[in-house]
């Protein structure tokens, strides 16, 4: 997506359907010339002062009546002058308001642009900037609270201090590269290999914050699979609380795909129940088979739900065994795999994790359920809503910051194995490229098109 940046802007601010208070936003070198004619005033606003006025459209008709502030800039959120137009809610009104500012110069934002322009006039790096679309789409309050964490530039602050490191050492390796007259055996003093140890450690402890706050925004996707009447839309309402799928005695009643999102300690997971897994000669369950697959295929992690009461309960320790032909391709799709061992209430068996992936449990009785919820956690690394410095993360920061560390560790071994200078150059330079694609020094263009193009308009 691309942006214009010379001309104003125009776009409604508040969410979409009629409301109390309707807020539209305008930003660019126009906008105090354009609010102006829209009020029908001459004389200038005072910076960051509530004015009231009437609206009028271009024909000198009067449209509506509210609230106008004008924030100059640089001093504004996008950067530029910026004037608030704030009338009655309702989704007519603020379409003519909008529709007389256009008419007057203003050209309709695009979605994200005005977080775009405060990106680009250095109001905020490219983490802020995302995480006020985390802090819109925040659906749990430990969310909210991370994403707030990274508009307060906590995630930035951290990178930051992470470059400058970075360039420090950068500094010290060239250095001794391009003066070895000086004799300075930096491949040998320890100086180095002991700053390169502790970035490793730091970027380390990045990573796992990051890799806390992907999991408070994004969660993970749970896929409950298994044979006809193993119990898995048992299991789905027991985690939802609800009863959101159907239960009956009649193998096969599970037909298509079913959704439902609960969370845990904050973390959102979305639990899929599918159809069950079995050769089956009717066309409609067939289908259900394969969307069954289809969902199994693109998991974070698979629930294998068996039936406790139909089994050898001596394989406890190894449900493997039991699968059938049908389910073996489970443990070929390298997706990590928790099997339960349902339906205790009827085999007699407690409710106990056998090992790190093996569960005994009853959804119907909810016997081991708490149990697994701890297991879900455990297995994704996700150490709760509480957890200290929590900032809001994406998949791309977790990325670059996988790269950074494999950057590190690679120069780490080309300066202990290799003694290799100019090779630990250039894996510094790499992960310093990798931290700052985070923050926004460098980044694409497409990128940055792609990353504002998911906001919503008038942010």
């Amino acid at each position: 997506m691309a942006y214009e940046q010379d001309d104003t802007i125009v776009a409604v601010a508040t969410a979409a359907g009629p409301g109390g208070v309707g807020v539209i936003r305008l930003s660019g070198k126009c906008a105090l010339t354009i609010g102006k004619r829209i009020c029908a005033r001459q004389a200038d606003f005072t910076p960051r002062h509530a004015h009231f006025q009437r609206f009028y459209n271009t024909k000198n008709q009067l449209l509506d009546e509210g609230i106008v502030l004008y924030f100059p800039g640089p001093n504004s959120f996008t950067g530029e002058d910026v004037v608030e137009l704030q009338g009655h809610g309702g989704p007519v009104l603020l379409d003519q308001i909008v529709k007389a500012c256009i008419e007057l110069g203003a050209r309709q934002a695009q979605a994200g642009e005005f977080s775009y322009r405060a990106f680009m006039n250095d109001r905020m790096d490219l983490t802020q900037a995302e995480a006020i679309a985390d802090l819109i789409e925040a659906n749990t309050v430990a969310a909210a609270r991370a994403a707030v964490n990274s508009l307060a530039g906590a995630f930035s602050e951290r990178v930051n201090a992470q470059v400058e490191e970075l360039i420090h050492l950068r500094m010290y390796v060239e250095a001794a590269i391009d003066f070895p007259e000086e004799e300075i055996d930096f491949l040998s003093d320890g100086h180095i290999e002991q700053s390169l140890q502790q970035l490793i450690a730091t970027t380390k402890e990045v990573l796992e914050v990051a890799q806390q706050g992907r999991l408070l925004r994004e969660g993970i996707t749970v896929v409950i699979a298994g044979r006809p009447n193993a119990g898995k839309s048992s299991l789905l309402n027991r985690l939802a609380g609800d009863d959101v799928a159907i239960v009956t005695d009649i193998p096969g009643t599970t037909r298509d795909v079913l959704r439902e999102t609960i969370h845990i300690d904050g973390m959102p997971i979305k639990i899929i129940d599918t159809a069950g897994l079995r050769e089956s000669p009717d066309v409609v369950e067939q289908e259900g088979i394969k969307r069954a697959w289809a969902e199994i295929e693109r998991a974070d992690h698979i629930l294998h739900v068996i039936d406790s009461s139909q089994v050898n309960i001596s394989a406890l320790h190894s449900p493997e065994a039991q699968l059938p032909a049908g389910e073996k391709s489970l443990l070929a799709l390298n997706i990590p795999v928790t099997h339960l061992w349902n339906k205790i209430d009827l085999s007699g068996v407690p409710a106990q994790k056998v090992e790190s992936n093996i569960l005994c449990l009853s959804a119907a009785t909810g016997q081991g359920i708490e149990e697994l919820k701890a297991h879900l956690k455990q297995a994704v690394g996700f150490a709760g809503e509480q957890s200290e410095g929590a900032f809001s993360a994406r998949r791309r920061h977790v990325s670059a910051l996988e790269a950074c560390l494999a950057a590190l560790e690679k120069g780490a071994n080309q300066l202990v194995e290799h003694q290799a200078g100019e090779l630990l150059a250039e894996d510094l330079r790499t992960a310093q490229q990798a931290l700052e694609d985070i923050t926004g020094v460098f980044s694409a263009d497409d990128l940055l098109g792609r990353i504002f193009g998911s906001f919503c308009i008038g942010k």
